[in-house]
């Protein structure tokens, strides 16, 4: 068991992918989808709340950063709006599903079923960013997802009640960062490969 305390090097380093995030988008590089990045923004911070509930300590900061990060991301594009990536259909319809799973999350009174909603909503939110960085991986930046599965690892490091409603979030933005850091970096893994 970990000392609770590691959590603020999670926290730390989430924070400087966050901003390094922030860098690519204000010089150009990275073009966030909105759809994604504001509802990452929304279910983590409900929940904050639901692991609050639960019982959980500091190990729901890992979670919170989850919130914080793409709230700066969507209040920083909106100041730049040559930063945002297009909208699609496609994107408002894994919105619109992604929103009601967050209602469902929210009105669910069993807070397991409610966290499996919520991680469904922060999944369907993710879909359109997955898409995006497979297709276009030059438009976005590995920092906040790298600081993302850092930080939550080390929630995990400290939890002592091992409960699904405590650790499940922890775990999913683990994998969904890694997918999106694989979509970002798989073109340069196919050439390291075939040289």
């Amino acid at each position: 068991m970990f000392p609770e305390k590691i959590i603020f090097i999670g926290v730390a380093t989430n924070l400087v992918g966050i901003f390094w995030y922030l860098k690519s988008i204000i010089y150009g590089g990275t073009k966030p989808n909105l759809v994604t990045w504001s509802i990452w923004a929304l279910a983590p911070l409900v929940g904050v709340f639901l692991q609050l509930k639960a019982g959980a300590g500091l190990s729901v900061l890992g979670v919170a950063m989850a919130g914080f990060g793409p709230l700066l991301v969507v209040i920083l594009s909106m100041f730049k709006k040559d930063s945002i990536w297009k909208i699609t259909k496609f994107d408002i319809v894994c919105g619109f599903f992604s929103l009601i799973a967050l209602v469902l999350y929210v009105l669910t009174n069993k807070i397991g079923i409610s966290i499996i909603f919520a991680i469904l909503s922060d999944a369907l939110a993710a879909i359109p960013t997955i898409k995006k960085a497979w297709q276009y991986p030059e438009t976005e930046s590995s920092t906040s997802y790298a600081g993302g599965i850092i930080n939550n690892i080390l929630s995990l490091l400290i939890i002592k009640n091992w409960i699904f409603s405590i650790y499940s979030f922890s775990i999913y933005f683990i994998i969904v960062n890694l997918i999106i850091v694989f979509c970002i970096y798989r073109k340069k893994f196919l050439k390291a490969k075939l040289t």
